[in-house]
């Protein structure tokens, strides 16, 4: 990753530079900057820069890019560099092309991959979309048992080349059944007469080809590894996942969990491409449940409509209450969903967080309260704004805020793991949903409190 000032140079040089200069600027840049700058650029002719790379690196360059440049870059290839290209790309990153391509276009593409790489693609293709299987590569290393040191290094000296890496050995029986695997710095430590059993230990870490991507996130955050290998349920080695791949897979959750906080459904693609009827259509669906839900705030209102015109001075202080209460709900939906996201707490820890939750309600909602009542004091030593029962407004003013604050840090903290329990996203139990269940059961916490308190006087 290269920093912004260095990125806005290169974008430029890659617009002025003339052929000859471009092919030696290139030359002298990695793979990754190449595509950064490309990713980046507006006007930058993506093709003209991918023609002059060398081979090699132009297949690393692609796997970089974006798809929305890597589709237009092979729109405009000939059928044979096409062919190239796509037999040349690594496994994972071909199959993540793919998995995206119309139907059409992903059928006419397979049928220029060699017999080899198109049986690949279509046997890592076939497994359920978000599964680890979709990001498994089969270049790796397998050693066996019974190898000496020495055959190893053999091994590796030959196929390493086309491995995804070469930090871990996998070792496999005579049926290919996964073992162990051995980091490569201990091999290289190792007598080259000394055996790969003698090195085992039978504690290694493996995903299924049919897990879900997020379930790998957790177990490479819980292991500290670069890959790990992937078997099937019968534990044959598959492939293996490099954590490359999963960050990817990071960034898009992260997306689309944020897209889903902010009250819309997730936009499954970049926000310049989206379509706009699309774009709307992904808006609309929440924005109307929200607005039916603000409906019924007004429904609200319009029960304790007596209350409001017995006591006008009531309603200077609905914006007040139903913020307050919103605003902590959102809190605690936002920092349980992000808890439950990282595996921070469990649906098993309801009863835990309930409880700190309801504390830090009771905390949050007396310091709200305080200073509500403070305010309204101090106003009224100045003036008669709230009128001769200035003190009985202020303690229905406190007593609601200590109220909606708790009944919002429980409703944002509770909602997400009924939502897991349940077996949906709790992502969509969005900052905005949940401040738009506070804001109706505020009010009615607010006039409940006042028909109470001010009863005999304003009502």
């Amino acid at each position: 990753m290269i920093d912004n000032d260095k990125l806005q140079v290169l974008i430029e040089d890659f617009k002025t530079f003339g052929t000859y200069r471009l092919k030696r600027l290139t030359s002298e840049l990695p793979p990754e900057e190449i595509a950064q700058a490309i990713n980046s650029a507006e006007d930058v002719n993506a093709a003209h820069i991918f023609l002059i790379l060398d081979p090699g690196k132009a297949v690393k360059v692609f796997e970089y890019l974006d798809y929305e440049i890597q589709s237009e870059l092979l729109d405009s290839f000939h059928v044979e560099q096409i062919a190239n290209l796509l037999n040349e790309i690594s496994p994972d990153d071909r199959t993540a092309l793919f998995e995206r391509l119309p139907e059409e276009t992903q059928k006419k593409w397979l049928n220029l991959l060699s017999d080899e790489e198109r049986a690949v693609t279509v046997s890592l293709l076939r497994y359920p979309e978000d599964s680890v299987g979709r990001l498994m590569t089969p270049d790796y290393i397998s050693v066996k048992p019974h190898w000496t040191i020495d055959q190893v290094l053999d091994h590796v000296r030959n196929y390493g080349k086309d491995s995804e890496t070469i930090n871990v050995i996998y070792v496999t029986n005579q049926n290919g059944i996964l073992v162990d695997d051995i980091r490569i710095r201990r091999i290289l430590l190792a007598p080259k007469d000394q055996k790969v059993e003698d090195l085992m230990d039978a504690r290694y870490v493996s995903l299924n080809a049919r897990q879900d991507q997020e379930e790998a996130i957790e177990t490479f955050k819980a292991n500290d590894r670069v890959a790990l290998p992937v078997t099937d349920f019968d534990g044959l080695l598959l492939g293996i996942v490099t954590i490359d791949d999963l960050l990817n897979v990071i960034e898009e959750e992260d997306t689309e969990d944020i897209q889903k906080f902010g009250g819309s459904e997730a936009l499954d693609e970049p926000y310049m491409n989206m379509p706009f009827f699309n774009m709307v259509k992904k808006r609309a669906g929440w924005l109307t449940i929200l607005f039916i839900g603000e409906m019924l705030t007004a429904t609200a209102m319009g029960y304790f409509e007596n209350e409001i015109a017995s006591a006008v001075v009531l309603a200077m202080f609905v914006p007040l209450i139903i913020s307050s209460g919103g605003n902590t709900g959102s809190q605690s939906a936002t920092i349980i969903i992000r808890a439950l996201a990282v595996g921070e707490v469990g649906i098993s820890d309801w009863w835990s967080i309930m409880k700190r939750e309801i504390m830090s309600g009771l905390a949050l909602g007396a310091i709200l309260g305080v200073i509500g009542f403070l305010r309204i004091s101090l106003w009224s030593a100045f003036s008669n704004i709230y009128g001769p029962h200035w003190l009985l407004v202020a303690f229905t003013v406190s007593l609601t805020l200590l109220g909606v604050v708790l009944w919002g840090t429980f409703t944002g903290s509770m909602l997400p793991i009924i939502l897991k329990k349940l077996n949906f996203d709790p992502a969509a139990s969005s900052a905005p949903f949940v401040a738009t269940l506070v804001d109706v059961t505020g009010l009615i916490i607010y006039f409940s409190v006042a028909s109470i308190i001010l009863k005999g006087t304003l009502l």
